[in-house]
């Protein structure tokens, strides 16, 4: 007689939306935690190591969001950069509408952003490199919503010399890799980016950080992470 055995397949992987997501970052980190993600962005991000959507970010968590589990955005944070602001140009400000667009999908949320935008953020967690063994500060600073919140983890004093502003970095200090670095290869080892090139580099979260709050998400929800 012949019997049968139980066919075990893998449980569907929780569903996160990365939007705004460059050449990803905080997709990659997510991933990392054990989310299925989507990335979109109004640019083609070839690039770009999961699933992808090039669109308006904003108008896709209006009409998508609410089919994720859990939803990032990094609106663009040229506007509240300390390099863009001395050179003088000028960039949308697109945190007030995604928080708007976020808040209309009834889902959990995070929204990142940098130090200049602090004030425009709703009680924002800060996370810096070192709180994750990594070898640069790279402050990034992220509001939660929709019943989501996150514990301000230590913040050590900074001991190693940083790197002036897109300059090489001599041994012993942290690098920034901002503006127009070089040492693209040291900046994918530090920041943990393999794939990307010197102009997603510039501006990411690295994957260490949204994979902490990936894991710090999935488990205050177990639900969801079954």
């Amino acid at each position: 007689m012949t019997q049968s055995t139980a066919i075990r397949r893998p449980l569907p992987r929780p569903l996160l939306l990365d939007a705004f997501s460059c050449q990803g970052g905080a997709g990659m980190g997510y991933h990392q935690a054990g989310f299925d993600v989507t990335g979109v962005d109004k640019d083609a991000q070839t690039r770009y190591p999961l699933g992808f959507h090039q669109g308006d970010a904003i108008a896709f968590i209006l009409r998508f969001g609410a089919d994720f589990d859990f939803i990032h955005a990094s609106p663009p944070c040229q506007l509240d950069s300390d390099c863009q602001r001395l050179r003088g140009n000028r960039h949308p400000d697109l945190i007030g509408p995604t928080r708007e667009a976020l808040n209309a999908t009834g889902r959990p949320w995070v929204m990142e952003n940098v130090r200049g935008a602090v004030a425009k953020l709703h009680e924002p967690v800060m996370l810096c490199g070192t709180m994750f063994g990594l070898h640069t500060y790279r402050h990034r600073y992220f509001e939660t919503g929709g019943g989501f919140t996150l514990p301000q983890l230590p913040h050590l004093p900074h001991t190693a010399p940083q790197a002036k502003m897109g300059r090489p970095v001599p041994v012993g200090h942290f690098g920034q890799y901002v503006g127009n670095f070089s040492g693209v290869a040291q900046a994918r080892e530090v920041l943990g980016v393999p794939w990307m090139n010197r102009d997603g580099i510039r501006e990411c979260i690295p994957p260490a950080y949204t994979a902490w709050i990936g894991r710090t998400f999935l488990a205050s929800t177990p639900a969801v992470a079954a």
